[in-house]
């Protein structure tokens, strides 16, 4: 056993932060659901939860891309595949009957354009300079990352920013919502898809073999049974399908799938009045979700909510682990690029609807094309920042990365 793994097994939990985290789930989820409604509390625990499986899995789509892009190593990917694969399975019949266990639902469909190409293309450069995708950045964020904290706040800055421009970004050549439920119907989506979902699977291992002989395997697990399951790391295949099984709660819970980055514009848009700028005179945030969004308190807002369960559960996780250890110690390289790479991911999933969440897995579990438009944009644009990690990070392969 590796000095790394031994210390990873002997750390002990960080207690008080285990019941401060546990405790502040609990209270937060009783609050909401007295000042709010109790669906508003459970998406809070259901927060909580895919924060916990994203850290204890490691469950990230930027390294998994990065990796596969520069050792054509296709773990990661296969992973995504196979979320993919069950989110399709359990949300396209309930978006055809429009709606689950007697609740309207509708997926998460947005125009395939100009915007959502440069959006998604910039998103991706995002991720490499970032350290993190939208999820990753929220999950490292709660696991004691502060680097992370940087690009945080300049992910904020950046939807805020594009919010602004957002009308002339939608004004550009598009082509309406297309839907594979509605397209091909549920069974003729389902099958069209995981056929799609298998193909990139079988390219990976293709890549993967001429490369290198064999598939990579799973890293031996430093701790086993029920201390393993309490304290991480979990296998990458249960957080894949945990994140799918969560996603199609959130589903049930709030009518829509899971999302991200509209609640960083929203608390840009927040900031912004704060600092005496009115930002409801862009037309933006004169649609009605977003005019009504912005006229409340952050807490009604499901995606808010969910986003604070998912550093919540982060940062639950990563003190089971014993693994909570923030550091200011950044190099300025590495700054600038959390800089840089916060506003490219902001602007860039504003343009492109949506996040690797957003658009990427809830898009193409909605069976909307513009998920799948997004993945192809998003790709090259991890190609290229990939190429400029090194500007930042220096020539080590993964140097000055976030667990994303």
């Amino acid at each position: 056993m590796s000095t790394s793994i031994a210390d990873s097994v002997t750390r002990p939990p960080l207690r008080p932060l285990v019941v401060a985290t546990v405790a502040l789930l609990i209270v937060g989820a009783l609050w909401l659901g007295e000042q709010v409604g109790p669906v508003q509390g459970a998406l809070l625990i259901v927060g909580g939860a895919l924060g916990l499986v994203l850290y204890h899995a490691a469950f990230g789509f930027t390294s998994a891309w990065r990796v596969f892009i520069t050792e054509r190593r296709g773990r990661g990917l296969r992973a995504q595949m196979a979320m993919l694969s069950l989110a399709v399975v359990l949300f396209f019949p309930a978006l055809a009957s429009g709606t689950l266990f007697g609740q309207p639902v509708t997926g998460l469909l947005a125009p395939i354009g100009v915007s959502v190409v440069f959006g998604a293309f910039i998103f991706g450069i995002g991720m490499q300079l970032g350290g993190g995708c939208a999820s990753g950045t929220l999950f490292t964020v709660g696991g004691g990352n502060a680097r992370m904290l940087v690009t945080l706040a300049f992910f904020i800055i950046g939807s805020l920013l594009a919010t602004i421009h957002f009308d002339w970004w939608a004004a550009l050549p598009h082509f309406a919502p297309v839907t594979l439920v509605d397209t091909l119907g549920p069974v003729g989506g389902i099958s069209s898809s995981l056929a799609l979902f298998a193909l990139i699977a079988l390219l990976t291992v293709m890549l993967e073999k001429r490369r290198h002989g064999s598939l990579e395997k799973e890293p031996e697990a430093p701790r086993h049974g029920g201390s393993r399951w309490l304290r991480g790391p979990w296998p990458l295949l249960f957080g894949a399908l945990a994140l799918a099984v969560l996603n199609f709660i959130t589903l049930a819970l709030s009518g829509r799938p899971w999302g991200i980055t509209s609640a960083f514009a929203l608390w840009g848009a927040k900031g912004a009045q704060w600092l005496g700028v009115d930002p409801s005179a862009w037309a933006y945030w004169q649609m009605p979700n977003n005019a009504r969004a912005l006229s409340q308190s952050v807490w009604y807002d499901i995606t808010t909510v969910m986003d604070v369960g998912i550093i919540i559960g982060a940062m639950l996780a990563a003190s089971l682990a014993g693994r909570f250890a923030p550091s200011l110690r950044i190099p300025v390289r590495s700054l600038v690029a959390a800089v840089v790479g916060g506003l490219l991911l902001g602007y860039g999933a504003r343009l492109a609807y949506g996040c690797n969440i957003g658009a990427y897995f809830s898009g193409i579990a909605s069976g909307s094309l513009h998920g799948w438009v997004w993945l192809i944009a998003a790709f090259f644009g991890n190609a290229v920042g990939v190429r400029l990690r090194p500007l930042f990070f220096g020539p080590r392969p993964g140097a000055g990365a976030a667990r994303c």
